[in-house]
């Protein structure tokens, strides 16, 4: 199955065997933790989303952001959505009011709280696609 071009993005920010995940102030998914992400603007390239929303929601600057993998969100798949992972950022964590919380988790301390669908499944090709690069340098 093909998907269509991204029309939504989100971010892997990885520090140490840690993810850092956001918990959902809003709809959909209101109290979720998941990535930090959001919709992309008319004419701005899927990477340039990524940057962006990561600062508007968290307040942290990103480069060199890993495509990780492209999947459908929401009903009937509405949204295309590009996950990318970094290692590389910037600045001090401040939230949006489209944020509740934020922790740095292992994969483990993931496992009891309300996640979006399919974020494990992510978070494993995440950390598998900044880990080869990291383990190289």
């Amino acid at each position: 199955m093909t998907l269509p071009e991204p029309n939504a993005a989100s971010v892997a920010l990885l520090r140490e065997g840690r993810v850092l995940l956001i918990r959902r102030a809003r709809s959909p998914f209101l109290g979720d933790w998941t990535l930090p992400g959001g919709r992309r603007e008319a004419g701005e390239a899927i990477e340039t989303c990524a940057i962006r929303e990561v600062a508007e929601e968290i307040g942290v600057n990103i480069r060199d952001v890993v495509p990780v993998m492209r999947m459908p969100v929401g009903e009937g798949g509405r949204y295309s959505l590009q996950v990318f992972a970094t290692e590389t950022f910037s600045g001090e964590i401040v939230l949006s009011d489209e944020v509740s919380d934020y922790a740095w988790l292992t994969r483990r301390e993931i496992a009891p709280r309300p996640i979006t669908p399919r974020l494990m499944e992510v978070l494993d090709l995440a950390f598998s696609a900044i880990e080869p690069a990291h383990s190289a340098g």
